[in-house]
C-alpha cells in the first residue's frame, strides 16, 4: 500500500470494561479528529492545493463514513487537523473523542490521545494503523480495529452501557459493503479540499509483496450497489457540490464484472445531471487491456488514473509478485489510458532485492518513454503487516521490530530509505534514486513530458462548456495564477507556455493537461528537498558515520537463504 491520503476505516470485538453510566445515548458529543499528516509528502500536494485555494487534498472518508453509523441522535463535530486546529476548547466540548488514520499521521494521533487524556477526555482510535499495529495505540481508551460496520454497534452499545475502555476487532473481509451508509458529508467544508472522495469498493485482487492492502480488506473486491453509489453521488450534487470526485479504491477494476455493471448507470445519471463530476481513482495497468471498459470510463468522464508501475524490469516485477505487469507494453499500456482521455500518476520503487545494478537509466528512460508527467519515486519500505515485512524477518533482515516496538515514530517512508539490509549496497540504491528525482523533476524535462500528455489525450467534451462548470474552471485559473505571481513566478512562464502549445494542438485537454501539470508546483520542490536529505545519507555512508539499525530477532525461512548483512555497506 502506498502511504498517501487513501480512505480511513475504523473498526472493533471485545468490549471493556463497565463503570457509571455517565451519558444517555440521545445527548452524546462526539468530535471526530482527523490527525494531520506528517509534513512534507509526496501525497498532500500542499503547495498545488493552495494554488486554487483548497487547504488540503481530500476529506477523511472513514471518519465520515464512522460518522453515518453513529446514532443520529449524537452530537458530532469534524476536525481535521490539516486544514483548521484543534482546540483545548474542541476537547473540552466533547464526551468523547474519535480519532485514527493511517501510518503517516501515527506522530499527531499519539500526540492527540496524550492531550485528551490531559484534558480528561476519553479516546477511540481506529483505522489502518492502529489495526495493523494495536500494541502502538495501546494507551488510548477504546480500540476499533479492522473495518467498523460488523462491530460498530457493539462499541456503541458499550459505551452507552458505562463502558470507558475496550478493544472492538471485526472479523476479516466480512463487512457487506452494499450495508454502509450515504458518508456524512454534512460535516464538511467543501472548500477546504482540492476534490471530494467517494469508494465504490474495498480489496484487490493481486498479491504484491509489499502492499498491505489485501491484509486489510482482502483479495476478494467487495463493492456497493449501483444504487448505493447514486445516492452517494445524489447527496453530494443535492449539497451543492460540483467538481472533482475522486474514488478511492485502491483498484477500482478490481471486480471487473461489477465495475461494468456500475459505468452504464454512471453514465446515465452524469447524463442526467449535465455532467456535474469528474472522476479519478485508482486502477491497475491491466485497464489498457479492456477497451469497453476503457471506453465506459471515458464516457463517465474519468480524467485520471493512478497506477502502480513499480518497475521496468520483468524480473523485479515477478519478485514483489506483480506479474500483471509483466504480461503486457507498459509504455504503450500508458499511452492507450492516455487516448482513451485519462492522464496517469504513476508510482515507481527503487530497492528490490532483484536488482543487479544501476536501474536508474530504465527507470528514467520508461519515464520519458511513455511521458507520464507526475511520478511518484519510493525508496522500497517494509510497511507492518505485509508479506515483506514478514520475510525480511525471517530472513533476518528488518531492521525495526514491528511485533514489539512499542512505538514507531513513522514520518516520511521515502527520506527514511529501505528499513531493512539491503541485497545490494545502499549507497547504490540512494545514489540511483537521487539520479532518478534530479532527471524527471527538471522543469524542461517535466514540461516535455506534458506537453507530450496534452497532445495525446483523448479528452471529450463532458460538462467543459457548462456555464457552472466555465465559471468554475475561470475561477480557479485565475487564483491559480495569482497564486504563480506571489508564491513561484518562475512558473508562469512554463504554463503560459503549456496552454499555448495545447490552444494550438489540442485544446479539449487544456484543462486536464493543466490539473497534471499543477502537480509539478509541490513535486517540483519537494523533490528537491528529497534529495538534500538523500546527500545527507550519502555523505554519511562516505563518511562511515551511517550505522545500521540492529535488525528484528530472526526467523529461519526455508523459501529463501538470507542475504548478509555486510550487503548493506
Amino acid at each position: 500500500m502506498r502511504d498517501k491520503p487513501r480512505n480511513l476505516e475504523s473498526d472493533p470485538i471485545q468490549s471493556g470494561m463497565t463503570g457509571d453510566v455517565s451519558m444517555l445515548a440521545d445527548s452524546c458529543k462526539i468530535l471526530l479528529v482527523y490527525p494531520q499528516f506528517q509534513p512534507p509528502s509526496y501525497w498532500n500536494l500542499k503547495a498545488t492545493c493552495h494554488s486554487v485555494g483548497a487547504r488540503h487534498l481530500a476529506p477523511p472518508l472513514g471518519l465520515l463514513t464512522v460518522a453515518a453509523l453513529l446514532p443520529r441522535t449524537w452530537d458530532l463535530r469534524l476536525i481535521d487537523c490539516n486544514v483548521e486546529p484543534l482546540t483545548d476548547a474542541d476537547i473540552d466540548a466533547a464526551d468523547l473523542v474519535m480519532t485514527g488514520g493511517m501510518y503517516m499521521q501515527q506522530r499527531d494521533t499519539l500526540d492527540i490521545i496524550d492531550r485528551c487524556h490531559r484534558l480528561g477526555k476519553l479516546v477511540a482510535v481506529g483505522g489502518p494503523a492502529v489495526t495493523s499495529s494495536p500494541h502502538i495505540y495501546g494507551r488510548a481508551d477504546f480500540q476499533v480495529r479492522g473495518e467498523a460496520e460488523t462491530v460498530i454497534q457493539q462499541f456503541i452499545e458499550a459505551w452507552t452501557s458505562g463502558a470507558r475502555s475496550g478493544v472492538f476487532e471485526a472479523e476479516k473481509f466480512t463487512a457487506d459493503v452494499t450495508q454502509t451508509p450515504i458518508p456524512r458529508f454534512d460535516l464538511l467544508r467543501y472548500r477546504d479540499y482540492l476534490f471530494i472522495n467517494v469508494q465504490f469498493s474495498r480489496g484487490c485482487p493481486f498479491t504484491c509483496e509489499f502492499c498491505d492492502i489485501i491484509e486489510l480488506y482482502g483479495r476478494r473486491p467487495r463493492t456497493k450497489t449501483n444504487a448505493q453509489m447514486l445516492a452517494e453521488l445524489d447527496a453530494l450534487y443535492q449539497s451543492g457540490y460540483r467538481g472533482h470526485v475522486d474514488f478511492v479504491d485502491d483498484n477500482l477494476i478490481g471486480n471487473k464484472k461489477a465495475v461494468k455493471q456500475f459505468l452504464p448507470a454512471l453514465i446515465a445519471w452524469q447524463k442526467a445531471h449535465r455532467f456535474p463530476f469528474e472522476f479519478t481513482t485508482e486502477a491497475s495497468v491491466n485497464l489498457s487491456d479492456d477497451d469497453e471498459l476503457l471506453g465506459m470510463m471515458r464516457d463517465a468522464n474519468f480524467f485520471g488514473i493512478f497506477v502502480g508501475i513499480e518497475s521496468p524490469d520483468p524480473e523485479t516485477l515477478v519478485l514483489m509478485q506483480k506479474k500483471q505487469n509483466t504480461r503486457r507494453d507498459l509504455v504503450s499500456s500508458i499511452h492507450k489510458i492516455n487516448d482513451a482521455g485519462l492522464f496517469v500518476i504513476a508510482g515507481f520503487i527503487l530497492g528490490f532485492d532483484s536488482e543487479k545494478g544501476s536501474v536508474a537509466k530504465p527507470m528514467i528512460d520508461y519515464i520519458e518513454a511513455s511521458g507520464i508527467p507526475a511520478c511518484i519515486i519510493s525508496l522500497l519500505y517494509a510497511l507492518p503487516n505485509t508479506q515483506l515485512a514478514r520475510r525480511l524477518r525471517k530472513e533476518g533482515r528488518l531492521y525495526v521490530d514491528y511485533e514489539n516496538a512499542v512505538e514507531k515514530d513513522m514520518i516520511d517512508t521515502l527520506a527514511a530509505g529501505p528499513n531493512f539490509v539491503t541485497a545490494r549496497p545502499r549507497r547504490d540504491i540512494l545514489v540511483d534514486y537521487v539520479r532518478v528525482l534530479r532527471a524527471i523533476y527538471t522543469p524542461a524535462a517535466f514540461f516535455a513530458r506534458t506537453r507530450g500528455l496534452g497532445r495525446r489525450l483523448g479528452r471529450p467534451l463532458h460538462g467543459l462548456l457548462s456555464r457552472d462548470s466555465l465559471k468554475r474552471d475561470l475561477a480557479r485559473l485565475g487564483h491559480f495564477f495569482w497564486y504563480l505571481s506571489r508564491q513561484q513566478p518562475a512558473m508562469i512562464l512554463p504554463f503560459i507556455r503549456l496552454i499555448a502549445h495545447l490552444a494550438w494542438h489540442n485544446p479539449k485537454a487544456i484543462k486536464h493537461t493543466l490539473v497534471a501539470a499543477g502537480m509539478y508546483l509541490h513535486l517540483g520542490p519537494f523533490s528537491q528537498s528529497l534529495i538534500r536529505q538523500i546527500e545527507d545519507q550519502i555523505a554519511e555512508i562516505d563518511r562511515d558515520e551511517w550505522k545500521a539499525p540492529a535488525v528484528a530477532p530472526a526467523v529461519a525461512s526455508p523459501a529463501r537463504p538470507a542475504v548478509a548483512a555486510t550487503a548493506a555497506a
